[in-house]
């Protein structure tokens, strides 16, 4: 099959999205469970048109339903309020079992790279690690998420370059003052004043990424501790996090009770069974 029929074939047949991972998703990824059922269904159809036009390539390991579910919704969550967006410039997600260094070895004692963004003859590729990328949502209080921190980085680069600028998210007004906290930020960082992942000290680029995953992992905290960043983010992203209650743990949904998907269905009837 040629590749404009191939692409044909996507644009007017999208894969359904799996049943099964709905359960999932509510267990596993706290900006879905958040939304209401008219934005879950959207949050869905995006993972599915994202997938049905990325390739995931296990290097050395598998990918599984639940690799490609969590790579699914960390590409959504940045850009949920961007109905429109997409990410053209990656076609290829490499997901490795473990850690790489710069070479690609796996398991590297020399270094540990999680997550990278290609450049070169590696244009249009992500590399992420499948252990910081089920970790990112199995613990919720570290304030990090490799696989949201990577596609923070394609945004920032859809202009063509990795600034910490994300132009086609914000307001030109808005640069200067975003420049001028990010480096203030930074500074804070390398006096030990802050509690903001220290690698976001690195340069722009990479504060923009760190403050995001704390942004999307703990926003509660995040608005707590950095009231000026939060609602810049919130600004960026169109985002905001205040209907979210965290650190609460939830109750457990008895078979009798509505299916928390949102389908209008009783629990026993919908997701319990799948």
């Amino acid at each position: 099959m040629s590749f404009w029929r191939r692409l044909f074939k996507r644009q007017t047949t999208p894969t359904p999205f799996p049943v099964d991972w709905r359960a999932n998703l509510l267990e596993t990824v706290p900006f879905y469970e958040h939304l209401n059922a008219e934005e879950r269904a959207s949050f869905e159809s995006r993972m599915m048109e994202f997938l049905d036009t990325t390739q995931i390539t296990g290097v050395k390991t598998h990918v599984d339903d639940v690799d490609k579910m969590l790579l699914a919704a960390s590409a959504i969550i940045p850009i949920f309020a961007f109905p429109n967006w997409k990410y053209h410039n990656l076609h290829e997600i490499l997901l490795y079992p473990a850690h790489f260094d710069e070479q690609f070895g796996i398991g590297s004692k020399e270094k540990a790279i999680l997550g990278m963004v290609g450049y070169g003859y590696m244009e249009g590729k992500m590399i992420i690690s499948k252990k910081s990328l089920h970790h990112g949502f199995t613990n919720e209080t570290d304030k990090r998420n490799t696989a949201i921190h990577e596609f923070v980085h394609l945004l920032d680069k859809s202009d063509g370059k990795v600034d910490g600028i994300p132009v086609h998210f914000m307001q030109e007004p808005a640069v200067l003052p975003w420049l001028n906290l990010m480096d203030e930020n930074i500074h804070k960082i390398l006096k030990k004043k802050s509690d903001i992942n220290p690698y976001g000290a690195t340069n722009r680029a990479e504060f923009l990424a760190v403050a995001s995953e704390y942004f999307f992992e703990r926003p509660h905290l995040f608005k707590k501790k950095h009231p000026e960043l939060y609602e810049m983010l919130s600004d960026f992203f169109s985002v905001e996090h205040t209907h979210r209650a965290e650190d609460v743990k939830s109750q457990a949904t008895r078979h009798f009770d509505p299916c928390p998907c949102g389908s209008g269905e009783k629990f026993r009837d919908c997701c319990m069974n799948n």
